[in-house]
Order: C-alpha cells, then sequence, then structure tokens
C-alpha cells in the first residue's frame, strides 16, 4: 500500500472545489488501504517565507517536510491555476522544498569546459522514482486554454517536465476546466468520481 504525502495549495481548505477533490481523494485512498500525510499550506501554524536562494541553509521548516516526503512513496501537488501558474503558496512550497541537491542535482556534460560551463544533465535526488501527482483546477474551458499547452506554459506540463522530471518522478496529474460556483452537481459528481478512480490506482 501507498503512503500519499499531499500539499494542498487553495486558499479555501474547507468549502472549495479543490478541497472537495482532496477529501474525495483522502477518502477513497484510506478505503483502499492507502496512508495519508496532509499538508494544508494556508493553514499551518509555521510558514515558510518567500523563497530566497542566498538563504542557507533553508528553513527548519522545509527539512522537516523533507523528513515527511522521504517516508511517503507518492507526492500529490491539489491546487488551482492563477495567471497560468498554481496557487503561489504552492509555487513557493515547490521552490523551497523541491530544490537542489535534495530534489536533483546537475552534473557537468564537460567539467571545467570554459564554453559549456555548467550545463549539463539532471540526476534524480531523494525522491527518484516515487509517483507525483498534479490536481489542477481552471476557471475557463479547455480549448481556452490549448495555445498555451502547446508551448508547455501551462502548470501541468511545466510541474511535469521541468519539476517531477528532474527529480526522476513518475507523473500523473488530474485536471478540471470551466470550474465556477454554478456547476451543475452532475458535473461536479462525474470530477469526484474521476478523483475516485485516482485514488484507487495509485
Amino acid at each position: 500500500m501507498a503512503k500519499v504525502f499531499i500539499a494542498f495549495g487553495h486558499h479555501n481548505t474547507k468549502t472549495s472545489f479543490n478541497a472537495a477533490v482532496r477529501d474525495t481523494f483522502i477518502e477513497e485512498a484510506k478505503k483502499n488501504g492507502h496512508q495519508v500525510d496532509l499538508v494544508n499550506l494556508f493553514d499551518e501554524r509555521e510558514k515558510l517565507p518567500f523563497y530566497n536562494q542566498d538563504t542557507n541553509p533553508p528553513p527548519k521548516l522545509v527539512i522537516e517536510y523533507r523528513k515527511r516526503l522521504e517516508k511517503c512513496s507518492v507526492m500529490m501537488l491539489i491546487g488551482s491555476c492563477h495567471n497560468l501558474r498554481l496557487n503561489a503558496i504552492l509555487e513557493n512550497w515547490i521552490d523551497w522544498v523541491l530544490h537542489p541537491k535534495w530534489f536533483f542535482s546537475y552534473r557537468s556534460i564537460i567539467p571545467g569546459n570554459k564554453y559549456f560551463k555548467n550545463y549539463g544533465y539532471p540526476v534524480a535526488g531523494a525522491m527518484k522514482g516515487k509517483l507525483g501527482i498534479v490536481s489542477i483546477t481552471y476557471g475557463g474551458p479547455m480549448m481556452s486554454y490549448w495555445n498555451f499547452s502547446f508551448f508547455d506554459n501551462i502548470p501541468f506540463r511545466r510541474i511535469k517536465k521541468s519539476v517531477f522530471q528532474l527529480g526522476g518522478l513518475k507523473t500523473k496529474y488530474i485536471r478540471f476546466y470551466s470550474v465556477l460556483p454554478q456547476m451543475e452537481k452532475k458535473v461536479f459528481e462525474s470530477h469526484m468520481q474521476r478523483v475516485k478512480i485516482l485514488a484507487k490506482n495509485l
């Protein structure tokens, strides 16, 4: 059975669509014998500061999150799309926690070469071989994001290629479009069914 670490990044931790995704996933995962370690980033007593690459060593909270991740076989990020990025608090968490050299490091193709310098390839770190899941909600319909998707600019593609793959994670994602307050009940229920299937098939 899997142990899932969930970083939940939506500001409404109680009644939002994202909260329903989180709660449905957790309920179904536990039904199937999986364990869950949940972090509601907006509800944490201690919060990470804005990312600063000059802060070394990183805050103790970063080390604590990494220790919890090391005990899990699955990492799940849940948030919504804002300006073609995930929620700022979740992006900030990614910058701090999924960071070299713990998450990945770079190896130079030609060490010491004055032209290539540090150009090289990523070497996966502590999360190598684990599963990374991204759940993202969008306010508009799928078609409105097509052009951005083509250029890999929407969050799930960027997270997959520029974050998860660097760390050697296997990837799954689930997307929800036209997530608005007036969503019909049958549409909502169909979305939650997809979440249940995801939780069953970890």
